[in-house]
């Protein structure tokens, strides 16, 4: 390699590191066959990342296809040696040789590019190739002209650059001198140039070792063998028409595809005249790729040629006369690219779950796209189905990322399958497409809805505490804990009664229950509210308003209000002997606390003294007489009215009624005074006035008793205060009757009480005197007084 070319790589490989820093890339430089574990440079700090941000980020490498040489130790923030880097085999004689990978991090989405330069060491010995054989043979004849040349096997030098192939040395001989070609490709095309005529008659073989060197610090070198053998006669060689030959092939050509043809002349007549073509020059992997004819010199497809492998190529076609004189031309051969390669689609990073909430524009997936053909055949454009809200952005070159690109909502769309198609702009146009799962996770973003805007339910009362009246029931949109609903009781009074004593909800299942039974009679109907809450963070809620209304039970009996029952003294309607068929004696007045017909009330006489003199009215409770009272008829009567509501089972009450019929007041008297049960109520009467008056008597000495005995006990202090003469403390003192509670003051009051009572009306006048204690502190006082 001349130093103008060496420059030339040196200034490229400048302006590659200048493009990298300009793009935001973090570039390194490395020799190869570094150890496992090497340090490649603090990748943290050369990105101006925290330790942290790796961790947190879950850094990791992105090689796409590509074997990964390269590790990410994020405890340390550095890059490490992975596998051990041959560059020969990673790069050929390609300069310069990198690796380019990603740093990806998530949390949120990032990446950056990451260029490692591998430098060549002088890892390589040059050594000859030559199938099957170990030496190199010619035949040249004793008549070749000074200046002949005869191409050699060129040795070859994986290394590259200075440590690649760099000279030739021949020894062992005088006869020939050697000569460079620098030529593109492989290795160093040498050639052997006659310089003193051959002879056979003095040296029929000759022998000589040709040295190839490289130009690394310890200089490595490899040999081989010529073996020339001097013909005789032929003294021209063959000449090629022209020295390079320029050709074109697509891709993936047939075989035998003709690429070329190469023409040489021979002006010798006869054997020495017959040109053989033949290829030489070529690496292994290139000589299967064409053929050529040896007679023809046409050059044809014989491999499979791949414009991704290859752009062009290099053919060396040596002509041979059978006289062992030769000459060599080159054939440049230009790959044509078709499309033949589909977009390959790559992952570098994938949400499968995304909040219902998130935010616009927030990165789903990042996506690399690559396409091994060159020109429009590798123009990559990547789109997704319609009609969902996201979108793909291009961040770089060949580099998309899928974002949202409007309101998300669970309840709608719980999940999304993207299908991302890339297609390139080759004829005809190749795509490949992926499909992505994206579920949409849920947030509380609903709130529980009631079946009913207002609920309504009946319940009968004298009903079962704990009785199942009827269901609320509420419906949550959102998904799981979201959307568990709770049924709450919210505060609030019915006639200055915590509702919460009346009813009570499920929290699970909305169930209304009755806390207690229900009086109609009471309350006839009530309203509260519940409220639906989900388990969401935080809670959403909605309420709805419930009315109860209480349905009437026949469990009343009628209730007579006229004539009062009372056993203290007798009353009796008076009917005179003159009263017509139809006179209104008297009328029952009964109401029924139910309400309906379960208040309707009918009567009828039960019993009576004489059945056909009276009559009741069935509606309206009139007592009536339905013939004419005679002489007679008794004087006391008495009836029995039944009073019967109209419900199911109905529910009666019966009431007595005493008439008189007579036409004097003292008639009458004389006939009611001798009713038993006043003997029986004054006698009872009597007793309970005496057994008043002893208990009354018993306080009143039980008082006076405890007076005495204090003003005793006081008396009898003051004396033994001044008998001894001493400076005692006060101590205060509580009579048995009014001792101190608790240390609070209060004391035990004893009340008088005067209770009249009179001998016939079962009513009673009574009259509560103030506190007898207050009269006891006033002497109590009093005489502390009089004492100090």
């Amino acid at each position: 390699m001349s130093n103008r070319t060496m420059a030339r790589q040196v200034l490229l490989f400048i302006w590659f590191l200048s493009l990298s820093s300009a793009l935001g890339q973090v570039s390194y430089s490395i020799p190869e066959e570094m150890a496992k574990g090497s340090l490649v440079g603090n990748i943290a700090q050369d990105l101006g990342l925290d330790l942290k941000r790796l961790k947190s980020g879950k850094a990791r490498i992105y090689t796409g296809d590509s074997a990964e040489y390269i590790e990410l130790n994020k405890e340390r923030g550095v890059l490490l040696i992975k596998e051990r880097i041959d560059r020969e085999a990673l790069c050929g004689q390609t300069t310069p040789c990198a690796l380019h990978f990603q740093i990806i991090l998530e949390n949120p989405m990032e990446f950056f590019s990451v260029t490692i330069e591998i430098t060549d060491i002088n890892d390589n010995t040059p050594s000859f190739k030559k199938s099957m054989i170990s030496m190199i043979v010619f035949r040249i004849s004793e008549a070749a002209v000074l200046g002949s040349k005869f191409m050699l096997e060129p040795a070859i030098d994986l290394d590259v650059g200075i440590n690649g192939l760099q000279s030739y040395k021949l020894k062992s001989t005088d006869n020939f001198n050697l000569k460079f070609k620098n030529q593109p490709g492989d290795g160093k095309n040498v050639e052997m140039v006659l310089k003193k005529p051959l002879d056979r008659e003095k040296q029929h073989d000759i022998k000589l070792v040709l040295t190839a060197i490289d130009g690394g610090d310890l200089q490595l070198s490899g040999s081989i063998e010529i073996h020339i053998t001097v013909l005789d006669v032929n003294d021209n060689a063959p000449v090629f028409l022209q020295s390079v030959y320029k050709a074109t092939v697509t891709e993936n050509a047939p075989k035998y595809t003709v690429v070329s043809t190469v023409s040489a002349t021979d002006p010798d007549e006869g054997i020495n005249s017959k040109i053989v073509y033949s290829i030489a020059n070529m690496h292994d992997d290139d000589q299967q790729l064409f053929g050529i004819n040896q007679d023809t010199g046409q050059v044809t497809v014989v491999g499979i040629i791949d414009f991704e492998n290859a752009r062009n190529y290099e053919i060396s076609v040596q002509a041979s006369d059978h006289g062992g004189l030769t000459d060599s031309c080159k054939i440049i051969v230009d790959v044509i690219d078709i499309n033949d390669n589909k977009p390959v689609i790559n992952i570098m990073s994938k949400t499968n779950v995304i909040a219902e909430n998130s935010a616009s524009e927030t990165v789903v997936t990042m996506i690399n796209v690559q396409d091994h053909d060159s020109g429009e055949n590798g123009e990559v454009h990547c789109s997704i189905n319609e009609n969902i809200p996201f979108t793909l952005r291009s961040t770089n070159a060949n580099f998309f990322s899928l974002v949202t690109d409007g309101d998300l909502d669970r309840e709608r769309e719980s999940e999304y399958n993207i299908s991302v198609t890339c297609a390139d702009e080759g004829v005809p146009s190749l795509s490949s497409s992926v499909t992505l799962s994206l579920q949409i996770s849920d947030v509380n973003d609903n709130a529980p809805v009631f079946d009913k805007s207002s609920y309504e339910a009946s319940v009968q009362e004298n009903n079962t505490p704990g009785l199942s009246i009827f269901t609320v029931r509420a419906r949550d949109a959102d998904f799981n804990q979201n959307a568990r609903v709770s049924y709450i009781l919210e505060d609030s009074s019915v006639n200055g009664v915590p509702v919460s004593s009346l009813v009570s909800v499920s929290a699970d299942s909305g169930v209304i229950h009755a806390v207690r039974s229900f009086d109609y009679e009471q309350i006839k109907d009530f309203q509260f509210r519940v409220k639906a809450q989900d388990g969401g963070s935080p809670p959403l809620s909605s309420n709805v308003s419930v009315k109860i209304m209480i349905q009437d039970q026949n469990d009343n009996a009628p209730q007579v209000l006229y004539p009062v029952q009372s056993g203290a003294s007798v009353v009796a309607e008076i009917v005179p002997r003159s009263a017509d068929v139809g006179y209104l004696v008297t009328k029952v007045v009964a109401v029924d606390v139910d309400s309906g017909q379960n208040a309707w009330l009918s009567y009828k006489l039960q019993k009576a003294t004489d059945r056909a003199l009276f009559e009741v009215g069935l509606q309206n409770g009139e007592i009536r007489t339905v013939r004419q009272v005679t002489d007679k008829d008794a004087v006391k009567q008495r009836l029995t009215v039944v009073v019967e509501d109209n419900g199911q089972p109905s529910r009666s009450a019966t009431v007595n009624v005493n008439v008189a019929v007579a036409d004097s007041f003292p008639e009458v008297l004389s006939e009611f005074t001798d009713f038993p049960h006043d003997k029986d109520y004054n006698d009872n009467l009597t007793f309970y006035l005496v057994l008043a008056l002893a208990v009354v008597s018993f306080l009143f000495i039980v008082s006076i008793i405890a007076i005495l005995s204090v003003k005793c006990y006081r008396w009898r202090r003051e004396r033994m205060f001044y008998k001894s003469g001493a400076n005692l403390p006060v101590i205060p003192y509580y009579p048995p009757l009014y001792a101190d509670v608790g240390g609070t003051g209060t004391l035990q009051h004893v009340y008088n009480y005067e209770v009249c009572r009179t001998t016939d009306s079962r009513k009673s006048d009574q009259k509560c005197s103030r506190p007898w204690s207050e009269s006891i502190i006033r002497l109590f006082n009093h005489s502390q007084t009089n004492t100090l």
